[in-house]
């Protein structure tokens, strides 16, 4: 059975992948799809762009497609950037754009609050219903950058209950318990599931 992961970042890709690893299906990545078209993340939440972009996949690809959206939420800054994550800093920027202009906005905040949000949708090439599931992290924002694993603000992001950044952190207990793995695991059973009858 094959899988579309609807994502052309290949950090994604591969975290995916080893979240999914005990099931049953050739997991193949947007980015190896000759001619599939960029989708725009142009929704106001994760939830819309993450249905969007399994959607837009499975109908394209004619193949089942998974994608998820991940919000970066702030208590200090009024939960930005929010959905807005991956461009906070500007269209094409990169993680370390990202980070370095989160860093001085948190400047003299005492308030380091931070959560990961990630939404995990399934859909099916002609079926206009999906299937989306949750999955949340708590943590704070440190001063300065730590750790070389991981992407995005994982340099920068502590999570409840650790005293690492997840770039700190090996990927067998990040993907244990971040928001990612937690959105997968909890679409895991209908996955399986819905795989069976198509």
């Amino acid at each position: 059975m094959k899988l579309v992961v609807a994502t052309k970042n290949r950090d994604k890709f591969r975290e995916i992948k080893a979240m999914l690893h005990g099931l049953d299906l050739e997991l193949i990545c947007s980015a190896d799809i000759d001619g599939l078209p960029d989708i725009d993340e142009d929704q106001d939440t994760i939830l819309a762009n993450s249905i969007k972009k399994a959607k837009e996949t499975a109908d394209y690809t004619n193949l089942p497609a998974i994608a998820d959206d991940t919000g970066f939420f702030v208590t200090a800054l009024n939960d930005e950037p929010g959905v807005f994550a991956a461009r906070y800093a500007g269209e094409n920027c990169s993680y370390t754009d990202n980070v370095n202009k989160m860093l001085k906005n948190m400047t003299g905040k005492t308030d380091r609050r931070a959560r990961f949000e990630t939404i995990v949708s399934l859909a099916f090439p002609g079926k206009s219903e999906t299937v989306s599931m949750k999955g949340v992290v708590l943590g704070s924002i440190i001063e300065e950058p730590h750790g070389r694993e991981g992407f995005g603000y994982d340099p920068i992001f502590v999570p409840e209950g650790y005293d690492q950044t997840f770039a700190e952190l090996p990927d067998t207990v990040k993907n244990k318990i971040s928001h990612r793995a937690k959105a997968f695991d909890a679409i895991l059973p209908l996955l399986k599931e819905s795989l069976k009858t198509k």
